[in-house]
This record gives C-alpha cells, sequence and structure tokens, in this order.
C-alpha cells in the first residue's frame, strides 16, 4: 500500500469519527457504525496512523527486533 493510499484511509477513518462525534449513524460498506463503535474507529485510525510513520521512515517496521547470541 502507497502513501497516497494509506492518507485516504486516514481520511475516511477521520470522517467516520468526527460523523459519530456528531452523532450521526456511519455506514463502513455493509455495517452500520454507531456512537458505540467510536473505540473501533479510533484504533483503526492510530493503526493506519502508524502504517503512514512506518512508510515515512523508509518502510522499517514500528518496532525493533532483539538479536539474542
Amino acid at each position: 500500500m502507497n502513501e497516497t493510499e494509506i492518507l485516504d484511509m486516514l481520511t475516511r477513518y477521520a470522517q467516520a469519527e468526527r460523523d459519530l462525534l456528531q452523532g450521526k449513524n456511519v455506514m463502513w460498506g455493509n455495517k452500520l457504525l454507531q456512537r458505540e463503535n467510536l473505540s473501533e474507529i479510533r484504533k483503526g485510525r492510530q493503526e493506519w496512523e502508524q502504517k503512514l510513520a512506518s512508510i515515512r521512515r523508509g518502510g522499517r517496521p514500528s518496532h525493533s527486533l532483539a538479536t539474542f547470541s
């Protein structure tokens, strides 16, 4: 996935979050999201933010690996 696609997903998640905070219901595919789904939307947005950060760092993983000898 490239940066443009990730930014598009972040825009969608941010809009869904704003809509839910305004008391609106959101259709995501065939799933109806309501205020109770706000934490799910925020978690998804945070995952996409991490993917964006990773790509901007040159594609390195967002975690480090330990080497044991």
